[in-house]
């Protein structure tokens, strides 16, 4: 850590709410640290929401960090059930979010699904992204050509299953806590229940999920592996990926020969899981973003 980094002090000021019109939908957010600082947008992970970046915000309190609810998420618009959620309609909301803030060049830190958004949105759009500070997540998974047909047909299928879904019912609070804490990734107490006071609502006998159960679905279309590495090619600004030693199965293994290939990522291993930085290393992991964020590393 430099000597800078180590007078970083947290700054537990609570943030601003906020609600942006992104052409015409509601996208919800919080606003970290100082309003005159350098613009990064946060974007979480899937099923997650912007209290993804509770824990590191304080920590980043010299930028002015906004970290939304992406579509279906947390408090932010649904889509239409005849539309679909892929990282291409993410992009979108991403960049015409930038445009609601009027910031014409910014940064992002993004977690997971958010960091593969991140990604593809920064080598679609370079000129406008100065620089990544990317959790536990780089690009997609490739797939091949041969399976299309059947990545199609799963979409779809799946699509029709989960559109009119309900979303289960909680009789209170801390019974949605332990299911989010004993979810697909395990989560510590203080950060299961920092998601899921986001992510619900009041409903008749208790609490739902506020997220579209259409999340749920798989996309409809993925990209193959020469179609990743050419987004990677174009994501030549400074990219900083932090994964966790104990992450998703195989996460290490895969992204980091990828992004060793790449001369514009500087990776580090963190302790934690998929949630590192929700829980030990959240504050390291900061200290380590701060400075490159404001452009000094």
């Amino acid at each position: 850590m430099s000597a800078l980094s180590s007078q970083i002090t947290p700054d537990f000021t609570p943030p601003r709410e906020v609600v942006l019109d992104v052409q015409g939908n509601a996208i919800a957010a919080r606003q970290w640290g100082n309003p005159a600082g350098v613009p990064v947008l946060a974007l979480h992970g899937w099923l997650d929401n912007c209290a993804s970046f509770d824990a590191m915000a304080p920590f980043l309190h010299s930028l002015n960090v906004v970290a939304i609810d992406l579509a279906g998420h947390g408090q932010s618009y649904h889509r239409h059930k005849d539309a679909n959620y892929t990282i291409w309609t993410e992009i979108e909301d991403v960049m015409a979010t930038a445009d609601a803030l009027g910031w014409e060049k910014f940064s992002m830190l993004a977690h997971s699904r958010g960091a593969v958004i991140g990604t593809i949105a920064a080598a679609t759009f370079p000129e406008r992204v100065r620089r990544l500070a990317l959790i536990d997540g780089l690009v997609p998974p490739p797939t091949t050509d041969e399976e299309a047909p059947e990545t199609l047909r799963k979409g779809i299928e799946q699509r029709a299953r989960y559109r009119d879904r309900k979303s289960r019912v909680f009789e209170s609070i801390d019974v949605a806590v332990n299911a989010r804490k004993n979810g697909l990734f395990k989560l510590s107490d203080d950060a299961a229940r920092a998601l899921v006071e986001r992510g619900i609502r009041p409903c008749e006998g208790g609490f739902t999920w506020s997220n579209d159960p259409q999340l749920m679905a798989a996309s409809v279309a993925k990209l193959n592996e020469p179609q990743v590495r050419a987004f990677l090619a174009r994501a030549t600004m400074p990219i900083r990926l932090a994964l966790g030693k104990e992450g998703i199965q195989g996460m290490l293994e895969r992204i980091r020969p990828l992004a060793e290939q790449v001369p514009s990522i500087e990776l580090r291993e963190f302790a934690g899981g998929h949630h590192l930085h929700m829980e030990g290393s959240g504050e390291e992991i900061a200290h380590w973003f701060e400075p490159f964020l404001r452009g000094e590393g």
